[in-house]
């Protein structure tokens, strides 16, 4: 008889998973009553958000409508702000131009600047000394805005004199810079000066918290590879920290747009337009709210809350330019390498 294969003694499959269980595990955590609680809470407050944005928009779009409706003058272009007047006259022309240009001001000159104290902290500065002046700087963000604007008033306002009159000397033929009136720095370049150094610190402390988060094996490489110091900022530094950069510089911008008592201390208002920065005048759709609210009857009320519409949408596009560019650059941020 030929001989028989022993039997091999194999394990039982093990039995297939109950359906019920199966769900269980998938969405075990989804049946935990704390993450109920954290969905909803969270859910709620991205709701509240766009409520709250939408009354918002909705309160002003309201009385805006009341206040345009009456308007003789043209909203957009007309050099005037008369709203008691028979009949009412106002327009933002003088107030859009104040604001866009002091803005612009501001970052032209805080950005670099920013972005320079942010490397030498991260990059530069030895540890003793990097705590030390990071501490200082965030510590200007919390300076109030009153006491930059008493200080603008009393020190930048009388030392900037010399400064406009060499701007006037040597750049007046561009005819931004020349000075056509004699009397005190209360204009827009002072104004731009003094935004600039109000949002230095929010700049700085966000574009020094994105440069902290390179990674450390792309500066290593780039030393590996024989690089300098610089070149490991600009290939490596800068590429990665981009789009923090543009948040941080549209979250001083942000600021600089709707900065009300510091430039409302500083600034000589005025609706004579005038191209000339290092003239006296002008004004900031904040600047001008804060200083006719009070003496406004309920119509000029109306005619102030539809400028405070304009500068919500100036401020809405602003911000979605910024969401703009950071998504297109993001590929080349280095932040998903």
């Amino acid at each position: 008889m030929p001989p028989t294969a022993a039997p091999t003694d194999s394990p039982p499959a093990p039995p297939p998973p109950a359906e019920g269980k199966a769900k269980v595990r998938a969405t075990g955590s989804a049946t935990r009553p704390g993450d109920k609680i954290f969905l909803g809470l969270s859910r709620g407050s991205g709701i509240l958000l766009l409520v709250v944005m939408a009354s918002i928009a909705t309160f002003l779009t309201v009385r805006s409508v009341v206040a345009i409706s009456g308007n003789e003058g043209n909203f957009f272009t007309t050099f005037d702000w008369n709203p008691s007047g028979d009949p009412p006259v106002f327009g933002i022309a003088v107030l859009l131009y104040g604001t866009v240009v002091s803005s612009i001001i501001a970052m032209l000159i805080a950005v670099p600047i920013a972005v320079g104290i942010a490397l030498f902290i991260s990059h530069y500065a030895p540890r003793k000394l990097a705590a030390p002046l990071a501490y200082v700087v965030d510590l200007l963000a919390a300076v109030p805005s009153i006491i930059y604007g008493i200080w603008g008033a009393l020190f930048l306002v009388p030392y900037l004199g010399g400064l406009n009159s060499w701007l006037d000397e040597f750049l007046g033929w561009t005819l931004i810079f020349e000075k056509t009136e004699v009397g005190p720095a209360r204009n827009l370049f002072t104004v731009g000066i003094l935004l600039a150094i109000m949002i230095l610190p929010i700049v700085t402390s966000v574009s020094r918290e994105v440069f902290l988060q390179v990674p450390k094996m792309n500066e290593e490489a780039a030393l590996a590879l024989g690089a300098t110091r610089w070149e490991v900022i600009r290939l490596s530094v800068l590429p990665f920290g981009r789009s923090g950069v543009i948040s941080a510089s549209m979250l001083g911008l942000g600021r600089a747009l709707g900065e009300t008592m510091a430039v409302a201390t500083v600034l000589s208002p005025s609706f004579l337009f005038s191209g000339h920065l290092l003239d006296a005048g002008g004004g900031t759709f904040a600047q001008n709210i804060a200083a006719k609210f009070d003496e406004a009857n309920e119509y000029g009320r109306d005619a102030l809350i539809a400028s405070g519409l304009v500068l919500f949408v100036l401020t809405l596009l602003v911000n979605g330019a910024a969401r703009l560019i950071i998504a297109r650059r993001k590929e080349y941020s280095g932040a998903n390498a």
